[in-house]
């Protein structure tokens, strides 16, 4: 039964090309931006997953840094306390030399004035090793002597690392003072046991770096660990919102098909109600 009232060829062809179009818009979507989810409507629970994912990975990718800038911060400290090392070495070997019984009261104060020097030196050293304009020994870098690293996405993620108030500490400052050794070689009662000063000021210093050596490896597998979560986080979110480029292409050409099959489809339906319009004239 011919009818022209309805053209249901017509209307389903239009339906069709409606569908083909919508199609063909997603998929030239999906790969021109490369991403699967482009808007809510794609995938809500996807996007939702996703975006939870993005804002950890972005605060690992922070923490990274963060971490890094720590064992900067550290190795300046340990780097400064090394050459605070070799010099009570020093003042230590100029202590036992000025034990010699033959030297004269001129050559021990030769020994001094060398040993002045260094404690001068270590004495600036220690009041002046500065990180970002942060001093790191005289108890003021971070909060009264710790720095907090946020090493990672989560609150819990921090790692603290604390400098010794060492401008102060009575066993460097029992060896060093500001202007000239606390030790005075030229002095009679300058005595072998007068090394154990420089013993506690080396075992002082290397205890201070050890632990910041050990703060350092702490920071360093924050960011090994960090450098792994982030990559396989990085990798679960690719899979949720990124574009599958072979499924896709193939969408493309079907929707392009389907586009041109319906919209010839749709001018055939309406051809055949100008046929029927034809046969009343």
């Amino acid at each position: 039964m011919t009818v022209i009232g309805s053209n249901i060829s017509s209307l389903r062809a239009s339906n069709a090309s409606t569908k083909a179009q919508d199609a063909l818009s997603t998929a030239m979507e999906r790969l021109s931006s490369g991403k699967r989810i482009n808007s809510a409507k794609d995938d809500a629970a996807g996007l939702a997953i996703s975006s939870s994912m993005t804002a950890q990975i972005k605060g690992m990718n922070q923490g990274i840094r963060n971490a890094n800038d720590g064992i900067s911060m550290a190795q300046t400290a340990e780097g400064a306390l090394g050459e605070v090392g070799n010099m009570l070495q020093r003042m230590r070997e100029l202590g036992v030399q000025a034990l010699n019984g033959t030297y004269s009261a001129d050559d021990k104060k030769s020994v001094k004035a060398e040993m002045d020097q260094l404690s001068t030196q270590i004495t600036n050293v220690l009041a002046n090793t500065t990180f970002n304009g942060q001093k790191l020994f005289n108890g003021t870098a971070g909060t009264t002597g710790t720095v907090k690293i946020q090493a990672g996405a989560a609150a819990a993620d921090s790692i603290d690392l604390k400098f010794d108030t060492l401008t102060t500490d009575t066993d460097i400052t029992g060896v060093a003072g500001a202007t000239a050794s606390a030790v005075d070689v030229t002095a009679t009662t300058f005595a072998a046991a007068d090394l154990d000063k420089f013993d506690k000021a080396i075992a002082k210093v290397s205890s201070t770096r050890a632990n910041l050596g050990a703060v350092q490896n702490r920071l360093e597998s924050a960011v090994n660990n960090l450098t792994s979560n982030a990559t396989n986080l990085s990798d679960a979110r690719s899979r949720i919102e990124d574009a599958d480029f072979s499924a896709e292409s193939t969408n493309l050409a079907k929707a392009q098909i389907l586009s041109q099959a319906s919209t010839a489809m749709l001018s055939q339906a309406n051809q055949s109600q100008q046929g029927v319009l034809k046969l009343l004239g």
